[in-house]
């Protein structure tokens, strides 16, 4: 690639990537735009991604606390008024095979459940979620568990509380990315198979990439769309602590082929639980076949895997609280991805110091709901840098210091209360008499001794205070301690 030029490179070619190419595309079909990605997109999120249209699904009792988190929820909200159009369009750019097929995957409607075994957070969430649709009017109905198709729970995990969301659901991804892969290419733009190594940068501009084979490709502008390494690249990019940096959410989901009449018609899920993503069974029409999603398991650095042990309790969780008879099911895929999770849990969405540098990560489990809005953001903000973003767009601006939505005793309690949540979803027993209280005081002593080393009163998540560093203290992973207090140590310098 030595000496080829563009006038914008792309560098992800996941869902984020791609549906930036095509919005520049579809704006400015005169500029040479190139997307730069590896073809088997190994441990790309979105290849292993649900595709869940979730926004009201996705509610947890965190959402309405804080100006940055409902901001996070407006944009979800946008995502979700846009995916009916942007799917059609993206049919009409993509062609009739793949575009047809990207439609069809499409299936509206979600069950969340509350279910008997429901712990706090769970519970909390679910609760979140019943006065979120209130609030915002958002269509909804409550059903009973009978009313589901395709819920055969066993007995002692029936739920008693389901809400119907109407506008949301799911399409499938692989026939998605398929469609934009046709589409992008359809309209000129150029892929390059190759990793990106650096962001070339001069005189506070940049002014293309360098490949890991060596090899460069000059560009008036790079937007940075490749997941997790999306942050390595920023980070080599800006200057220390100039952007927070970017963890790994290692997840876990299978494919399945039905040997057993019915199953789900539309999505099934839990609400957000136990530091993670409610568990959850989608519906991939015209396939035989149906999604069975997903684990979590956040790390500083990146895996070259997810846990054997999460895989193990996801396939117990669906069994016991959604389908029985997916225990006789065909395994017919094992899809691993890393989601990219900022230091905060807010995404990098927009434009850097760097002139011509933009970044769009750190959307964790809403980068494929969120696709459509994103792109449209970052396609208008690359052709025009004058434009200004939507409101709730400006919280995430990749250039700032770490949001703090909590405070570090609520975090620290809350990240306690799901340890024990999770540790129930793994089977814990107590005999009658001891309670959870020895698990409780493991998890808050290491919590606040983290917060201790890390010389900064700010509150991390709980679930990258339960996933990534409660776990390294019991030397499962790197200690992450270290090369956090640098960074807060250089964020507080860069940023006053």
């Amino acid at each position: 690639m030595s000496g080829s030029s563009a006038d914008v490179a792309v560098v992800g070619n996941g869902v984020l990537g791609l549906s930036v190419a095509l919005e520049v595309a579809r704006r400015a079909p005169e500029l040479r735009v190139v997307v730069i990605g590896p073809p088997g997109r190994e441990a790309a999120a979105g290849a292993a991604a649900g595709a869940m249209l979730n926004c009201f699904g996705e509610v947890t009792h965190r959402t309405g606390r804080h100006p940055a988190t409902r901001a996070k929820f407006a944009l979800a909200r946008d995502a979700l008024d846009a995916w009916p159009a942007w799917l059609d369009r993206l049919a009409d750019d993509a062609g009739p095979q793949e575009g047809e097929a990207a439609s069809r995957s499409h299936v509206p409607g979600t069950f969340v459940l509350l279910g008997a075994g429901s712990g706090t957070i769970a519970t909390a969430n679910f609760t979140a979620l019943r006065q979120a649709l209130l609030e915002h009017g958002e269509p909804h109905d409550l059903v009973g568990p009978d009313d589901v198709p395709g819920l055969v729970p066993a007995p002692r995990a029936r739920p008693f509380e389901v809400v119907h969301l109407r506008r949301e659901g799911c399409v499938d991804a692989r026939a998605v990315l398929a469609a934009l892969a046709a589409a992008v290419h359809r309209l000129g733009v150029r892929t390059v198979p190759g990793t990106v190594r650096e962001v070339l940068v001069s005189a506070g501009a940049v002014r293309g990439v360098r490949f890991a084979d060596g090899g460069a490709l000059t560009a008036g502008a790079v937007v940075l769309a490749a997941g997790s390494r999306s942050g390595e690249l920023a980070g080599a990019a800006l200057p220390p602590g100039a952007v927070p940096p970017v963890l790994h959410g290692a997840g876990s989901a299978l494919l399945t082929r039905r040997t057993r009449p019915g199953g789900a018609g539309q999505v099934i899920r839990t609400p957000n639980r136990a530091a993670g993503c409610g568990v959850h069974l989608v519906p991939l029409p015209g396939t035989g076949r149906q999604y069975v999603g997903a684990t979590n398991f956040i790390t500083c650095h990146r895996p070259d895997g997810p846990p054997v042990g999460s895989a193990e309790t996801l396939i117990h969780a669906v069994r016991e609280e959604i389908d029985q008879s997916v225990a006789a099911s065909r395994l017919t895929g094992w899809l691993w991805g890393t989601r990219p999770i900022t230091l905060d849990g807010l995404p990098l969405i927009g434009p850097c110091p760097v002139e011509g540098l933009l970044i769009a990560t750190g959307t964790y489990r809403d980068g494929f709901h969120c696709s459509p809005v994103i792109a449209r953001q970052l396609a208008a903000r690359l052709l025009d840098p004058a434009a200004v973003p939507d409101e709730h767009l400006a919280w995430f601006a990749p250039h700032r210091a770490p949001i703090q939505t909590t405070t570090v005793e609520h975090s620290v309690e809350e990240t306690v209360a799901h340890a024990v949540e999770s540790a129930r979803e793994h089977g814990l027993a107590l005999p009658f008499f001891l309670d959870e209280e020895p698990v409780a005081a493991y998890v808050r002593h290491h919590a606040r001794r983290l917060h201790e080393r890390l010389g900064h009163s700010l509150a991390l998540p709980p679930e990258i205070m339960w996933l990534a560093f409660i776990l390294a203290a019991r030397g499962d992973g790197p200690d992450p301690a270290g090369p956090l207090a640098d960074y807060l140590r250089a964020a507080r310098a860069h940023h006053g």
